[in-house]
């Protein structure tokens, strides 16, 4: 094996070990939140996307980045969430094709209500992960991560 295949087989390692914390995290979070609340972890993503900005509101565009979702699912899942009452769709005053997604009072108090939960189940899902020493590297780099400042 030369070189170049060692460094194929080291960034594929690392995406395999990425892949299967984030599988352990998304598959924890899900059963938490569903059960716990009766949101799933896109929508739970989506309405902290939007508690996060200033005004609570983003484009349409930006919450697809925002959930890593296209942009035909984020408008499926903004109108899911909308027929729930957790958010709401409004105008842009500046352009009327632009179209900003808010969160509602009911979505506000949903999100205060589930982020104790999501914040529990993530710290212990990394625990768990950290036990396990194939994972335990790429869970001490994401807890040395600092946040980003807006």
């Amino acid at each position: 094996m030369g070189i170049a295949d060692d460094a194929v087989e080291i960034r594929a390692h690392g995406w395999r070990t990425l892949a299967a914390v984030h599988g352990l995290i998304e598959a924890s979070l899900e059963k938490a939140l569903q059960s716990g609340h009766g949101i799933s972890v896109v929508e739970y993503t989506v309405m902290d996307a939007l508690d996060r900005q200033d005004g609570w509101h983003m484009r349409m565009r930006q919450l697809a980045r925002a959930a890593a979702l296209s942009n035909s699912a984020t408008t499926r899942l903004v109108t899911r969430l909308e027929d729930r009452g957790l958010l709401t769709r409004v105008l842009c005053a500046d352009d009327r094709r632009g179209i900003y997604t808010e969160l509602t009072p009911a979505g506000r108090a949903l999100l205060v209500e589930a982020r104790p939960t999501h914040d529990a189940v993530l710290r212990e899902t990394l625990d768990e992960a950290a036990r396990t020493p194939e994972l335990a590297p790429l869970v001490g780099a994401l807890r040395d991560l600092a946040p980003v400042e807006t």
